[in-house]
């Protein structure tokens, strides 16, 4: 059975499970488009919809742990998913299964924007992808909203975490604040109710598409990977707050690369599939060429597999605890209104014509109505948006 413990399997029982996490994760590594809320609500429909590995409150109480150390939230989960599901053989191959087709996809267009001097076209695939990814982020808010908000008072922090969203206060504050409500909460309750899952901090940075020049720069190989790992070690937060990491320390303090060549790299890093941070992979093959670029995929990434590995065994005693579970219930539907305003905010970016608007309502009716797997919505939506505005 899919929620069955794997300290105990078989050999082949382990190796069958390591199979199935590297055929998914490459798969949702390769289609994967929209940023860390599409990636989540993707995970869902194929780990608790289609497959039943965990239960919806057991892949929100990953979500929320993922959320709560620094690095890039979806590629967290996905380790945690990995670790559930075949152990620490599983942490290690849901992960890099997950990256390497990103990986492969920015490294090919980091040697096309060396070699010809700029971007290929992407606006006709975000065209086309956008609208879907909204109908896959909304069919996710539902299923997540019905299972963690339980009762009136997880409700009023609901809309008191997204009024502060709004405002705007940092999302790691609301996030904090969700779980501070609840566990005040729970001090003055006589009775309590078993929580049942934990939070999500979703984070969306809108898309942009930019062209210049790369020069290729003479950076060692250490230097390259130390940076990265510093940056994944520290960084909480969206593509924004990557850019101002990456803005400080290879722009202002290393003069490494310049403002455009930046701009360049976090452009390919969003407009392709699978986690933003990839954009290290471009500015890794900037400036030492393939070597570099594995070195700034290593090095970015590496820090993550470590958080997880730490905290995935304090899932269950953080669960068995009343207060903890409390806090957790708070944070997570601090983290669904989070979702919700960053979902609002996405639909103004990608809801821009009549046709835009068919393709969202179109894939939210089959997504709700019929179940429809999101790869095959994502995949007709790139081609239709390439049809119609790409050249």
């Amino acid at each position: 059975m899919g929620m069955q413990e794997t300290t105990t399997e078989e050999p082949h029982v382990r190796r069958q499970r390591l199979a199935e996490l590297a055929l998914l994760f490459l798969k949702l590594g390769t289609i994967a488009f929209g940023g860390p809320a599409a990636h989540i609500a993707m995970m869902e429909q194929e780990v608790v919809q289609r497959r039943h590995w965990l239960t919806e409150s057991e892949f929100l109480d990953r979500v929320g742990a993922a959320n709560l150390i620094p690095g890039p939230s979806s590629t967290e989960l996905v380790i945690h998913i990995g670790h559930r599901r075949a152990g620490w053989a599983g942490l290690i191959v849901a992960g890099c299964c997950f990256i390497l087709p990103a990986a492969f996809s920015v490294g090919l267009l980091a040697w096309a924007y060396v070699r010809f001097g700029t971007l290929p076209v992407a606006s006709g695939l975000l065209y086309g992808v956008k609208p879907v990814v909204i109908a896959v982020v909304l069919q996710a808010l539902w299923n997540f909203s019905r299972t963690a908000i339980r009762n009136r008072w997880l409700a009023l922090i609901g809309v008191t975490a997204a009024a502060l969203a709004l405002v705007p206060l940092h999302p790691l504050l609301v996030l904090v604040a969700g779980g501070a409500l609840a566990g005040i909460k729970s001090l003055f309750s006589r009775t309590q109710t078993p929580p049942k899952s934990a939070g999500a901090m979703i984070l969306i940075s809108s898309k942009a598409a930019a062209s210049g020049v790369a020069a290729a720069t003479a950076v060692g190989f250490g230097a390259i990977f130390t940076s990265f790992v510093k940056i994944g070690s520290v960084l909480f937060g969206s593509g924004y707050v990557l850019l101002a990491f990456l803005r400080a320390e290879f722009v202002e303090r290393r003069g490494w690369l310049t403002s455009q060549q930046l701009l360049d790299a976090v452009a390919v890093g969003q407009i392709t599939p699978g986690p933003v941070f990839t954009t290290a992979t471009f500015i890794g093959y900037l400036l030492h060429g393939p070597a570099g670029a594995f070195a700034a995929t290593a090095g970015i990434f590496l820090p993550a597999f470590v958080f997880v590995a730490a905290s995935a065994p304090l899932i269950p005693l953080l669960r068995r605890s009343p207060f903890a579970g409390a806090v957790l219930d708070g944070i997570n539907v601090a983290a669904l209104a989070l979702m919700a305003v960053v979902t609002w905010q996405l639909g103004a970016a990608a809801l821009v014509d009549w046709l835009t608007v068919l393709i969202a309502a179109v894939a939210a009716v089959l997504l709700f109505r019929w179940r429809v797997n999101s790869a095959w919505l994502i995949l007709a939506s790139a081609v239709l948006g390439i049809l119609v505005k790409g050249r």
